[in-house]
């Protein structure tokens, strides 16, 4: 654990780039999501990522190597929908303990291959926490502005089982990512440390919120400042934004937080906006002109890509980040 608090001294980490931009590319069929294992399995599966560590773990162990190659320090384990909650659109509520303990287990082999080749250059795995597809802060139905489709403790106890689940699996790290309702955070934030006072343990948090429009707030209405201030009581590695936005739109809610925490700060921009078929056009050199910017203006601990992004972009993020010392902690 203390290895990635030398680190972060020493220089600014890179973070992996997309997973699902990755994915999407070996263009698989519902049969090789299934694989053997689910041929028979009553609900269709293709478009559940996370099950690929299961059914096709090369193909998620190649991505982790070309991350490490194109210079990452972290990489993220495939489980963006590793919980309950997000599972039960696949029917796979049992399967959760085992997609996040096998991405995470995929996800240090590779680490730990880089780590031997280069020992002074440590790689680190990133249990991924995301948000889920409900929000505890606010109401799914317009006519009925009371109601709430998940409890803060169904969320507890579904992101306690993750977390579980990725620490066993060896995640050296646990990222709480695109963070849209806070409330959905402080649930995660909450699991996390039940898990660590049961085990007696440190685990380095990174926590990652979404500003959604450009009103410059997270879907359940905060500002970054606001959202800052509200997760600041937990012991956190670093605080930061992800998705959403290109890097360019991401920098004033950078700046806004950069000056007011001691956590290190992190940034996953996506490689620009969405075109109209939903895909991401910002090349590798574009992005990289507006990442030297937070670079420049000394923003930056940890620095990687969202949707869109490749290996290729994070190559290049990569080459400048080298060039550049970490903001002062």
């Amino acid at each position: 654990m203390s290895e990635i608090y030398k680190a972060l001294q020493e220089r600014i980490l890179v973070l992996d780039g997309a997973m699902g931009t990755m994915l999407q590319a070996y263009k698989f069929t519902e049969e090789d999501f299934r694989g053997e294992r689910f041929k028979e399995y009553p609900s269709p599966l293709q478009g559940n990522n996370d099950l690929l560590s299961i059914t096709q773990p090369e193909a998620i162990k190649t991505i982790h190597a070309k991350y490490f190659e194109a210079g990452a320090d972290i990489i993220e384990t495939n489980t963006f929908s590793g919980t309950t909650i997000a599972m039960a659109d696949y029917q796979m509520e049992d399967l959760v303990y085992e997609l996040n303990y096998q991405s995470a287990k995929i996800a240090k082999e590779v680490a730990n291959q880089f780590t031997a080749k280069e020992p002074h250059k440590p790689r680190f795995v990133a249990g991924s926490i995301g948000p889920t597809n409900r929000t505890a802060s606010m109401s799914p139905d317009v006519n009925d502005p009371g109601f709430r489709a998940v409890t803060f403790d169904e969320l507890r106890i579904a992101y306690k089982q993750q977390v579980e689940a990725l620490l066993d699996g060896g995640a050296d790290i646990l990222l709480v990512e695109t963070v849209f309702d806070t409330l959905n955070a402080k649930a995660a934030l909450f699991a996390i440390e039940e898990v660590k006072a049961a085990r007696n343990i440190e685990v380095p948090i990174m926590l990652s919120g979404t500003i959604t429009d450009a009103s410059g707030r997270t879907l359940s209405g905060q500002t970054a400042e606001a959202f800052l201030i509200s997760v600041s009581h937990i012991p956190l590695l670093s605080v930061g934004f992800n998705c959403a936005l290109g890097a360019n739109l991401l920098q004033p809610h950078l700046e806004a937080i950069a000056n007011k925490t001691d956590f290190a700060i992190s940034a996953h921009p996506n490689a620009g906006l969405p075109n109209a078929f939903g895909e991401y056009d910002e090349t590798p050199e574009e992005m990289g002109e507006q990442i030297e910017e937070y670079l420049k203006k000394d923003l930056i601990n940890i620095i990687g890509g969202c949707c869109g992004t490749s290996p290729e972009h994070i190559r290049v993020i990569s080459n400048l980040a080298s060039k550049y010392k970490p903001r002062k902690v």
